[in-house]
């Protein structure tokens, strides 16, 4: 948790705002001192629903796209390597790699359009 918050926010001993830190149900992630930990850096601590397939299989396919698309074709010879690749895998598939689910678009074109889709709902409400 605490190389997340570093790599995203810098050195610091609590997030700037509060945000969502989602796991599985696994042992380690709903360990006590798990949970004390995120929510003394300032993470709201959730989990996915127990048994809940829908949210296992999205993670699942999560994995699967990353593995096809990012690790298969990397430098893999250390877990140094792979980790200092991750942030630029992470930029491409949310900035650049279109999803079927979201129309061919990838996720933060999604999320500009769903917005600017918003907004213009709003103006028709208001007029």
């Amino acid at each position: 948790m605490i190389d997340c918050v570093e790599v995203r926010f810098g050195s610091i001993n609590h997030l700037p705002h509060k945000l969502q830190w989602l796991s599985d149900n696994g042992p380690a992630y709903v360990a006590r001192s798990t949970i004390h930990f995120g929510r003394s850096l300032g993470f709201e601590i959730c989990t996915t629903a127990p048994y809940s397939p829908e949210s296992n299989g999205m993670a699942e396919a999560f994995v699967k796209t990353f593995k096809r698309d990012y690790a298969y074709i990397a430098d893999l010879r250390s877990a140094q390597r792979v980790l200092e690749q991750l942030p630029g895998w992470f930029e491409d598939y949310n900035n650049n790699a279109p999803h079927k689910g979201l129309k061919m678009l990838s996720p933060r074109e999604y999320y500009r359009s769903s917005q600017e889709d918003l907004k213009q709902v709003k103006c028709n409400l208001m007029s």
